[in-house]
């Protein structure tokens, strides 16, 4: 678009003493030279450089716009368009309609009207001149009698524009309505300029926001593990003095249901990608009822339905240890702590392992019931020991008894239908039952201090009731005596259900604080030292499936399909998550809950940012039902009777 050539016959040759090595030199160095050069003995000045600019074809040419400017809009144009001189044809028209009349004191009448602004309404009647009105204007006429008016003669009559004054207004008009259709593009480029400013801007604060919830996540990770922190340091404090842990007799560690901060971990786990489920373990046949699990990469435990005997693994190498022989029926409840382990089972009984003899008892079982006679000779030599778990217990179960080389130490009977639930922290135990009862344990001594009656408590509610005080029970304390508590379960995503028959869904104390959750679909607090239900929860409208409260929450599943997070302190419902389909299993922290919700993925809800999400890279083919995690460590247990690993 823009030539340029030096008029010069002789042939180029080097600059000498410009001090610029080779021939060749461009035009922006000949521009910022000065006007004379050297270029051998003759001179060079600006009449040797002539620059032709092709300017019809810069001007014609089309100019790139940036994204948001009208693009149908060259710049000449949209310049001519907004200069102040566009609007002058405006003003000379409007000047070529004004007519010459006598003076009638129009101004007058303006300054009058804004000074009687008050009396607006007493002059209604009072015709405003302006120029398109209609005036009579007076004449001398000679023949005009005096006391007649004639007719009023229009004010366009008395200007003539003639035809190209017209033609030329006719033009000015199109070029000023052009100019108006050339500002509005204008005007709405600039509306959608901002607008997208706007949404970048909105998108900024989106992800500002997004930061300042990640602080304040990290905030309350600091503050768990701060917490982790000074347990750590009571607990090595604790137990400096002790040397040898397997010579020592079976002691009953503090429980990790409330332990808060990180968990140890191998480095290794650093390098897995979060959300993926790293390990399987494939050994069950049937769905999975429960597991719990000592620490992350410790020792598991888990149960399924129609197995009597759990199975005890090893996770740092994914290995089964052994399993847990004693009950007679499907296991339904599992608490594991360092290498004690609780379950409960469809039998009624509760038993108490210790871990570390699992391999021993494993290898020694042969199925044979061990003899009266036999372990009453062996108590006549045997020195009495104090200790939970060193001799012993004597407690029967039929015709069983158990021996030192058992791996089960002790063994509760009391209920009379399936346990169902049960936590138990230092030698403290609670368990709920089918048989619509809750009892408290004595690890120590094995016995059982307090019974605390469900139905009971249903036909004699507290006072003291949040919820739905008028809300149908699921049934009332008679009708619930009468027969065995069973309903159907919501449909799983896989279309399957079943008959839920745990009329106690979960148990956790906390001092002498107690709270249940049951198939009425009340969750009650109790006083552990009078057995009285002191307050009921209500909301849910299905049966309590799970349950867990820290210092402010009570965090409860049903089959209603939704968790409630209850306010300890106002006794009300501080929120709900509601799922498609019922909740069978949860756990949570300060910053998410996780929940088995009756499909294949493990659900995660950030408490923080109010956000869900689902895991489910290599996990499950088949609803969850049970799941633990710790710090970072996830195992969940399904109806495809596979147990997961996960990263979280």
């Amino acid at each position: 678009m823009i030539n340029a050539s030096t008029v010069s016959s002789r042939p180029r040759a080097s600059i000498g003493n410009s001090g610029v090595s080779g021939s060749r030199m461009g035009f922006a160095t000949l521009g910022r030279a000065p006007l004379r050069l050297g270029l051998n003995s003759r001179r060079i000045t600006s009449r040797d450089l002539q620059i032709v600019e092709a300017t019809d074809e810069l001007l014609d040419a089309e100019v790139p716009e940036l994204d948001g400017v009208a693009s149908n809009v060259s710049l000449l144009r949209g310049f001519n368009a907004t200069i102040p001189s566009a609007d002058q044809s405006r003003s000379r028209r409007r000047q070529m309609r004004n007519v010459e009349t006598p003076r009638i004191g129009l101004k007058k009448l303006g300054m009058n009207a804004r000074g009687l602004l008050a009396d607006e309404e007493d002059h209604e009647q009072q015709n405003m001149t302006s120029e398109d009105d209609v005036v009579v204007i007076p004449r001398n006429d000679p023949t005009h009698k005096k006391g007649k008016k004639r007719g009023r003669e229009s004010l366009s009559t008395l200007k003539t524009l003639g035809k190209d004054e017209l033609a030329r207004q006719t033009k000015e008009i199109q070029r000023d309505k052009e100019n108006i259709h050339v500002r509005r593009s204008l005007l709405n480029s600039e509306i959608t300029e901002i607008t997208n400013k706007i949404e970048a801007l909105d998108t900024i604060r989106a992800k500002l926001e997004q930061d300042l919830l990640k602080l304040q996540e990290d905030e309350l990770e600091l503050d768990d593990e701060l917490v982790g922190v000074k347990e750590r340091l009571q607990f090595e404090q604790s137990n400096h003095h002790v040397q040898n842990t397997l010579a020592q007799p079976l002691h009953l560690p503090p429980s990790s249901r409330r332990r808060k901060g990180p968990a140890f971990l191998p480095s290794e786990h650093d390098e897995l990608p979060p959300g993926v489920a790293f390990m399987t373990l494939d050994s069950h046949t049937t769905p999975i009822t429960a597991l719990d699990f000592s620490e992350p990469y410790g020792t598991l435990v888990t149960a399924s339905q129609e197995d009597a005997q759990p199975r005890v693994w090893d996770l740092f190498s994914g290995t089964e240890i052994g399993r847990l022989r004693g009950h007679r029926g499907t296991i339904k409840c599992v608490q594991v702590e360092d290498h004690v382990c609780l379950t409960g089972g469809e039998d009624g009984n509760i038993r108490l392992w210790d871990l570390r003899r699992v391999d021993d008892d494993d290898d020694s079982w042969e199925g044979d019931l061990v003899s009266l006679s036999d372990v009453a000779e062996e108590e006549e030599n045997s020195v009495d020991i104090e200790s939970l778990g060193s001799r012993s217990t004597g407690i029967r179960s039929g015709t069983e008894v158990l021996t030192e080389g058992n791996a089960c130490a002790r063994l509760l009977e009391g209920h009379t239908k399936a346990v169902t639930a049960l936590y138990f922290e230092d030698e403290c135990l609670v368990t709920g039952a089918s048989d619509k009862t809750l009892r408290q344990w004595d690890l120590t001594t094995g016995q059982c201090v307090m019974t605390m009656d469900i139905l009971w408590a249903i036909s004699h509610p507290p006072k003291s009731t949040s919820g739905n005080a008028s809300q149908n029970h699921l049934f009332s304390g008679a009708a619930a005596a009468v027969g065995t508590f069973a309903v159907p379960t919501p449909p799983y995503a896989d279309g399957s259900w079943e008959m839920y028959e745990d009329f106690v869904g979960g148990v956790q104390f906390w001092g002498y604080g107690l709270v249940s959750g049951s198939g009425d679909g009340a969750v009650r607090m109790w006083d552990m030292r009078t057995g009285q239900a002191h307050k009921t929860l209500l909301g849910h409208t299905a049966p309590v499936s799970c349950l867990q409260f820290d210092e402010i929450h009570i965090a409860s599943g049903s089959l209603d399909k939704t968790i409630r997070i209850w306010d300890l302190r106002m006794g009300g419902i501080f929120e709900t998550i509601q799922y498609d389909h019922g909740v069978t299993g949860l756990q949570f922290d300060t910053r998410k809950i996780i929940a088995a919700t009756g499909e294949n993925g493990v659900k995660i809800f950030n408490r923080t940012s109010m956000q869900h999400s689902t895991i489910f890279t290599n996990g499950h083919t088949k609803p969850v039902e049970r799941l633990r995690y710790m710090d970072r460590y996830l195992v969940s247990g399904g109806r495809d009777s596979m147990v997961k690993i996960w990263s979280l």
